[in-house]
């Protein structure tokens, strides 16, 4: 989710759930560290908690450093990233690469361990990576992060092509092997295991809390895409996982929530479409949905564009769908 679940992007999503974990997008112990600008990287909100820091490094000085940092700065868990298989980050050892140095990775979670005081560590994968066929590989990795300390694993149910696949063709070309993953929790039955790649939403992903024959259920999941595009999906979340029979908020509520935070980002200098950006799937499969898309994105860049783009923005979806309703009469 690199460049998506950006501060923005969670401040949206956590008032469509307040449950759910937000991760956020991977951040490089380089740009941390060498960076001129803390806020920029670290900077969250309050009410974005629970929320994790995800790290993509290999430097377990750095990432040691960068894991510290996080804590001071208020996340609730720092994950390191190795299953993102961008050309962007494979080039500097980062991201899926990493699979294929597990002691490496194992050294890294030691470190932040030993870094952070109150939180957990964690680590985001794949199930291997380019030729990497057999099992026994991925029960060698895990055991190594698992050993070196780490507090639990989210395991993307697909092998990595490094070179061949775009980062696009990598989340749906390579077969996803749900057993594995769940085969993974049967060897570690006291570590916890969170699945991740091809659901399709909160609903579809409670059949991983179940068995599936002599398999075990998985501990969690991890939504990315899915619910980016279609955000008001996680709406269902605290219901579905948490117990929470609060009523969510519709819509319109989610947009008016959502002013007064656009208001003060614009205020400090910040540009409409930083936020807005995130919000074009807010009415995904309603009528006037696809109008909503368009509207912001030819206005929301706009010089001087504020939430009036938004306002209108709805003002249009509103009269589509009582055009619809009343068609249907």
């Amino acid at each position: 989710m690199l460049d998506w679940t950006d501060r923005h992007c969670r401040v949206f999503h956590r008032q469509l759930t307040r449950q759910a974990w937000l991760y956020s997008e991977m951040v490089t112990t380089g740009a941390i560290i060498y960076g001129d600008d803390l806020e920029r990287f670290l900077g969250h909100s309050e009410d974005d908690v629970p929320v994790v820091l995800q790290l993509g490094g290999s430097g377990p000085e750095d990432l040691a450093k960068c894991a510290a940092l996080g804590e001071e700065w208020g996340y609730s868990e720092i994950n390191l990233n190795v299953g993102c298989p961008s050309d962007r980050v494979q080039n500097n050892m980062i991201g899926a690469c990493l699979m294929g140095h597990p002691g490496l990775v194992a050294e890294g979670v030691a470190a932040m361990k030993a870094a952070v005081s109150k939180i957990p560590v964690t680590v985001k994968s794949r199930i291997g990576i380019d030729d990497q066929e057999d099992f026994e590989t991925l029960v060698d990795f895990v055991t190594q992060v698992h050993d070196a300390g780490a507090d639990g694993m989210i395991i993307h149910a697909r092998k990595a092509w490094l070179q061949g696949l775009s980062p696009k063709e990598n989340r749906e070309v390579p077969p996803l092997k749900y057993d594995w993953v769940r085969r993974i929790k049967q060897l570690f039955p006291e570590f916890p295991v969170a699945i991740n790649g091809g659901i399709a939403s909160p609903q579809d992903g409670l059949a991983f809390l179940q068995p599936d024959g002599d398999l075990p259920a998985v501990d969690g999941l991890m939504l990315g895409r899915a619910v980016y595009e279609k955000p008001y999906l996680l709406t269902e979340v605290d219901r579905l996982y948490y117990d929470d029979v609060s009523e969510p908020l519709n819509r319109e509520a989610v947009l008016e929530a959502m002013y007064p935070y656009i208001e003060r980002h614009l205020s400090s200098g910040g540009k409409l479409n930083q936020v807005s950006r995130h919000m074009l799937g807010l009415f995904a499969g309603l009528p006037g949905g696809r109008m909503w898309r368009r509207y912001i994105s030819e206005n929301a860049f706009q010089p001087g564009a504020g939430i009036e783009v938004l306002q209108e923005a709805y003002r249009r979806v509103a009269q589509e769908i009582q055009r619809m309703e009343e068609q249907n009469r």
